[in-house]
């Protein structure tokens, strides 16, 4: 009795560990995320702007991407003024890349904290930050993308 129970967990324990390993995926490279574009979404003038970004996913392995999902945010100098989320999401084949568009709405409260900010200091350029967890399933389920750079402010004493 106690050698049946000793070879069916170590039967167990050898499966647990080929599947652990198989899971690893060596060589796996993390998934490049790129924004290719930023805009006023079409019919926004009116009531509440949203805004367009274009997203480009490059998947460098062999296996497809299944993109379950993906929430993100805009920070200007710190402070969240755009987020939103979305499940609708394209496959990303092995060693391929797929171009898509999220929308993002405006953050009230993020947009006043950035306007007082402005006008208690003045300044010629912001910085901004765009942050994304992007679900891909699988093995390494989550991608965290943050692009940072700052833009110039037009000079107004011109």
């Amino acid at each position: 009795m106690m050698r049946v129970s000793l070879t069916a967990g170590l039967v167990l324990w050898f499966s647990l560990l080929l599947s652990g390993c198989a899971g690893m995926m060596p060589g796996y490279e993390k998934p490049q995320v790129n924004i290719t574009s930023f805009a006023l979404a079409p019919g926004s003038a009116g009531g509440v702007p949203r805004f367009n970004i274009g997203i480009q996913v490059i998947n460098p392995n062999r296996e497809s991407l299944s993109l379950q999902g993906m929430s993100y945010s805009v920070e200007v100098e710190g402070n969240r003024v755009l987020s939103g989320a979305t499940a609708d999401l394209p496959e990303v084949p092995g060693y391929g890349m797929a171009d898509f568009e999220i929308e993002a709405s405006p953050n009230l409260l993020g947009g006043i904290r950035l306007l007082t900010d402005l006008f208690a200091r003045q300044r010629d350029t912001l910085g901004f930050a765009f942050k994304a967890r992007i679900d891909a399933g699988g093995v390494f389920s989550y991608i965290n993308v943050e692009e940072a750079g700052s833009f110039n402010l037009p000079d107004a004493r011109r």
